[in-house]
C-alpha cells in the first residue's frame, strides 16, 4: 500500500509596502472654491512680493545669516533675540490649537503651502491635460507625440513655478536684488545655486507628485488633530440622517416614496476630494477641510431641487442632535477653546509688549580675567573691562559711558563712542580708584554700576545699566 503524498500549498508573499493609487481630483466650482483661490492669491502675493519690499533702503524682510541679523520691517534682531523666534513659534502652535478646536483643519485647506502649491500645480495640470476623465484616459493611452507634448508642457510649467519658488525662498536669506543681479550675470555662488535647486525640487516633487501623501503620511498634524477637536468642533460633516439610504433616482421622483434619502450616490464628493476619501464615512485623518465636497454636493442638490447642506460645515453634535447654527455657536466657548484662547492671548500680549519695550541697543560688560586688579601710577587701583555695545537701530548711535556706585571711582579715557547703524562695537574701560579710597577697601569686591546712555537728537537719552564689581587687592 503506497503512502499518501502530502499536498504542497504554495506560499504567496506580499510586500508590506503598497503603491498608492493615483488620485485624479475633479475640478469644482463654488463658494468655498472661490475662497481657496482668494487664499492662493493672498499667500503667493505675500510670498513672492515681500522680498522686493524695501524699508529704509534695505530689504524689509531679510534673514541675513552671514551678518547674523534678521530684519523685520523696522526691527533688527540678532542671535541673542532668539527668544522672539521662540515666542512666534509658540504663538503659531497655540493659534493652530485654538482654530483647530473651533473649526478643524482650516489652515490645511486654505493656507498650508502644501495645499496652496498643490492647487496651483493641479490648475496647470488641468490646463495642459484636461479634467479628471481626460487625465485618466491620457495616462492609460500609449505614448504618442500628443501625449509627450501635453506631459512635457505640464512639467515645463511645473519646473518654472518650482524654480521661481526656490529662488524667492533663497531671496529671504540673500537680498533678492543682489541674488537677481548674480543670476543675470551667472555668478550665483555654489550654495545659493544648491538651495534654489533644492527648494525648487522639493516644490516640484511635493506639489506635483506626492500631494495628498504629504498630508496623509508625512504631516504630523493629521495625526494629532483628533486630540484637539471634540464633538462641538466645526468640521465638514455628512448628514447621514438626511442622506441615507442612498440611491440613484430621476429628478422627478419622490425620494420618500422610494424609501431613499437625499444622497443620490453620484460619487462626486469622492471625485473632487484631493485626498480621495469618502466624507460620507465620517471624519477621517486624511480630510484637509478644503470643502470641495461641499461645493460639488450643493451643486447636485440644487440640480435635483433639494435643499443644500447635505454635506456642510457643522459639528457632530449639531448633526446628530439637529442643532441650529445659533445653538452650535453658543457651544464654541467651551473649556478647551477658552484655555487655548487665554494662552494665545497671554503669549501674544507678552510678545507685543516685550517688543514695544525692547531697548534699541544692547550692552555686554566683560571683566578682564587675566588681571582682576592692578596698581598703577600714584598708587591708584585699576580694574579693566571690555564694553561691547550692539546698536539695534538703523541709525548711527552716539553713546556716553559713566560709572557710579563707589565714591572716587573714575573712568579713564574716552567716555563717548559712535556705533554705525545695526553694528557692534567694543571699547576697553579702565576704572581707577584713588589710593586713599582703595586703602579702606583692601581685599574687598565692591558692586558698581556702568551706565551707557544713548544720546538722542532731541537732547534726551536712553540709559542701560550694567552691574559689575570693582576689586581692590590686599
Amino acid at each position: 500500500m503506497s503512502k499518501p503524498t502530502a499536498k504542497v500549498i504554495p506560499i504567496q508573499s506580499a510586500s508590506i509596502f503598497q503603491k498608492a493609487d493615483k488620485i485624479y481630483p475633479k475640478a469644482v466650482t463654488g463658494w468655498f472654491a472661490n475662497w481657496r483661490w482668494v487664499m492662493v492669491w493672498l499667500t503667493q502675493l505675500f510670498f513672492y512680493g515681500m522680498p522686493w519690499l524695501q524699508w529704509n533702503g534695505r530689504q524689509a524682510l531679510l534673514f541675513d545669516l552671514d551678518e547674523r541679523r534678521f530684519y523685520l520691517l523696522g526691527l533688527v534682531l540678532y542671535p541673542q533675540d532668539l527668544i522672539y523666534l521662540t515666542a512666534l513659534l509658540v504663538i503659531s502652535a497655540l493659534g493652530l490649537f485654538f482654530f483647530t478646536a473651533v473649526a478643524g483643519r482650516l489652515w490645511c485647506g486654505y493656507a498650508c503651502p502644501q495645499s496652496v502649491y498643490t492647487q496651483i500645480f493641479m490648475w496647470v495640470e488641468r490646463k495642459t491635460e484636461g479634467d479628471r476623465i481626460a487625465r485618466m484616459k491620457l495616462d492609460k493611452a500609449p505614448w504618442s507625440g500628443g501625449k509627450l507634448l501635453r506631459k512635457g508642457g505640464k512639467h515645463v510649467a511645473w519646473v518654472a513655478i518650482a524654480l521661481v519658488t526656490g529662488f524667492t525662498f533663497v531671496g529671504y536669506f540673500t537680498p533678492i536684488r543682489t541674488l537677481t543681479a548674480e543670476l543675470m550675470s551667472l555668478s550665483l555662488t555654489g550654495w545659493e545655486t544648491f538651495w534654489v535647486l533644492f527648494y525648487g525640487f522639493a516644490t516640484w516633487g511635493n506639489a506635483g507628485f506626492m500631494r495628498e501623501q504629504v498630508c496623509s503620511y508625512m504631516c504630523p498634524y493629521a495625526r494629532f488633530q483628533s486630540a484637539l477637536i471634540d464633538r462641538d468642533s466645526m468640521i465638514i460633516t455628512y448628514d447621514a440622517g438626511r442622506g441615507d439610504p442612498r440611491g440613484s433616482r430621476s429628478k422627478k421622483a419622490d425620494p420618500a416614496a422610494l424609501g431613499l434619502g437625499s444622497c443620490i450616490d453620484c460619487g462626486l464628493c469622492v471625485q473632487v476630494c484631493p485626498t480621495g476619501i469618502d466624507i460620507r464615512n465620517g471624519l477621517q485623518a486624511e480630510c484637509i477641510g478644503c470643502a470641495a465636497c461641499i461645493d460639488v454636493c450643493d451643486g447636485v442638490m440644487g440640480k435635483m431641487g433639494y435643499a443644500k447642506g447635505l454635506i456642510r460645515y457643522s459639528t457632530e453634535n449639531g448633526v446628530t442632535q439637529k442643532l441650529s447654527r445659533a445653538q452650535m455657536f453658543r457651544r464654541v466657548l467651551r473649556p478647551r477653546v477658552l484655555i487655548y484662547g487665554a494662552l494665545l492671548a497671554a503669549v501674544s500680549i507678552a510678545f507685543v509688549a516685550t517688543l514695544a519695550l525692547r531697548s534699541p541697543f544692547h550692552v555686554d560688560l566683560i571683566k578682564d580675567r587675566n588681571t582682576l586688579a592692578r596698581m598703577v601710577e600714584d598708587g591708584r587701583v585699576e580694574n579693566v573691562y571690555r564694553l561691547q555695545l550692539m546698536n539695534g537701530s538703523e541709525r548711527v548711535g552716539r553713546y556716553r559711558v559713566s560709572v557710579s556706585g563707589l565714591p572716587g571711582l573714575v573712568l579713564v579715557g574716552e567716555a563717548e563712542l559712535e556705533v554705525p547703524a545695526a553694528e557692534i562695537a567694543s571699547m576697553p574701560l579702565r576704572l581707577q580708584l584713588p589710593p586713599e579710597a582703595a586703602q579702606e577697601l583692601q581685599g574687598r569686591s565692591t558692586p558698581v554700576v556702568i551706565e551707557v546712555a544713548r544720546l538722542l537728537p532731541d537732547g534726551g537719552q536712553q540709559v542701560v545699566r550694567e552691574k559689575t564689581t570693582f576689586v581692590v587687592p590686599r
